[in-house]
C-alpha cells in the first residue's frame, strides 16, 4: 500500500506541475489533492494548521493570480473586454482545435479577434494579441514558482 500511495502522490504532483503550463489540467487543485492522499495512505499526523493554511492560501493565489495575471496582460496592452474573453477562451479551446500549438496561438488569435470585434485596427488587435502571450506566459512562471513552493513546503514538512 505504501507504492500505491506514494506512486498516487507523485502522479498528482506530476499531473499539478504540467496543468502549469496545460490549463486543462487541474494543477493546483492536484497538488492540493496529493497532500490528502497522502494523509489517507500514510497520516495527517506530519501536518500541522500552519500547513494548512500556508497551503490553503498559495491554492487561494493560485487561482487569482491564474486569472488576474492573463487579463493583466491584455489589459497592459490596450485590451478591451471583448479581447480577454477572447483570449480566454482561446486558451481553453486552443490546445484542442490545434493541439500542437494551441495554447500559443488560441489566446493570442483569441485575444486579437475579440480586439477587432470591439472595433480596434489590426495593429492595435496585434499589440493585446501579443499581451495575451505576456500574460499566459507570466501566469505559467507565477503557477509553476507557487505550485513548486507547495511540494516544497510539503516535502519539508516530511523531513522535519
Amino acid at each position: 500500500m505504501d507504492i500505491l500511495g506514494w506512486t498516487l502522490v507523485i502522479l498528482l504532483f506530476v499531473v499539478g506541475m504540467a496543468g502549469a503550463i496545460y490549463p486543462i489540467l487541474p494543477g493546483a487543485v492536484a497538488i492540493y489533492g496529493a497532500f490528502f492522499v497522502y494523509g489517507l495512505f500514510f497520516s495527517f499526523s506530519e501536518f500541522g494548521i500552519i500547513f494548512w493554511i500556508l497551503q490553503t492560501l498559495i491554492f487561494i493565489v493560485l487561482f487569482v493570480a491564474d486569472y488576474a495575471v492573463s487579463a493583466w496582460g491584455v489589459k497592459r496592452f490596450g485590451g478591451s473586454k471583448p479581447s480577454i474573453y477572447g483570449s480566454t477562451l482561446g486558451l481553453v479551446l486552443g490546445p484542442f482545435v490545434i493541439p500542437a500549438f494551441g495554447l500559443i496561438i488560441g489566446p493570442f488569435a483569441g485575444a486579437v479577434v475579440g480586439e477587432m470585434i470591439a472595433g480596434s485596427n489590426l495593429e492595435k488587435s496585434l499589440k493585446v494579441g501579443w499581451g495575451s502571450l505576456v500574460g499566459l506566459f507570466t501566469s505559467v512562471v507565477v503557477k509553476i514558482i507557487l505550485q513548486s513552493a507547495m511540494i516544497a513546503i510539503f516535502v519539508f514538512q516530511l523531513v522535519i
